[in-house]
């Protein structure tokens, strides 16, 4: 069994960023809360703790402590930024990492800014490296991720529930796919008979400039049972 750890940023006496109505603590708990249930809906092969269930107050090194001692297989730290800027970032220890670190921080970086960009030409700001204590105190490959900035335009986004909840629902799926974490098998609807009209109907599920999108959203859509062409 894999074990994740997902930590809320901030929290309790610890708001984090403020702005626009809206508070850091709140959605990154609304973020990872979105993630937990698309992990249990869709994967099995794994156990799960979260650095906070509620609003608590915790210390950066309390956070790094619980995943250490539980054994954790992965840490990721969900935040949201502040200064004005626009767009999406992730990071990691900018100290000496391990290639599974990278390779989380590569799924992790993609599977969320392909979610997002379903919203709008949301700004890509790079995989980086930080002193973060989560990252530098955390023993298994541990990724930070900045989701869009709170006290910009950005807001119009944090705002959106739906957002949050693909948000959410991406970083389970980057997690799933850098652990190999087994889908669950879903029931197949029964298919109701009916006489055909002789016409043949096909649905078009996305058009994109770049290949790689089109193929990530084609192993989607396939990771689904939907076959799925390139064309």
């Amino acid at each position: 069994m894999k074990k994740i750890f997902l930590d809320k940023g901030h929290g309790g006496s610890d708001p984090g960023a403020v702005a626009n109505g809206l508070q850091e603590k709140t959605l990154t708990h609304q973020i990872v809360e979105y993630a937990v249930d698309h992990l249990f809906e869709n994967y099995t092969g794994f156990e799960l703790r979260v650095s906070r269930a509620g609003d608590q107050t915790l210390t950066l090194s309390q956070r790094a402590k619980m995943a250490n001692d539980w054994g954790a297989d992965v840490f990721v730290s969900v935040h949201i930024n502040a200064g004005k800027g626009t767009g999406f970032e992730s990071y990691v220890y900018n100290g000496g990492v391990s290639s599974q670190t990278i390779a989380l921080q590569n799924v992790l970086h993609g599977e969320i800014l392909f979610a997002m960009r379903g919203f709008g030409a949301i700004t890509d700001r790079g995989k980086k490296r930080a002193n973060y204590a989560v990252l530098r105190e955390t023993k298994m490959p541990a990724v930070l991720t900045e989701n869009l900035f709170i006290d910009s335009n950005d807001a119009k986004y944090l705002k959106n529930e739906a957002f949050l909840k693909a948000v959410g629902e991406a970083h389970a799926r980057g997690v799933a796919k850098f652990l190999g974490l087994p889908q669950k098998a879903k029931p197949q609807p029964q298919k109701q008979q009916k006489e055909s009209d002789g016409k043949l109907y096909r649905v078009q599920v996305g058009a994109f400039s770049d290949r790689e999108n089109a193929e990530r959203l084609a192993e989607e859509l396939k990771g689904q049972g939907y076959p799925a062409v390139i064309v």
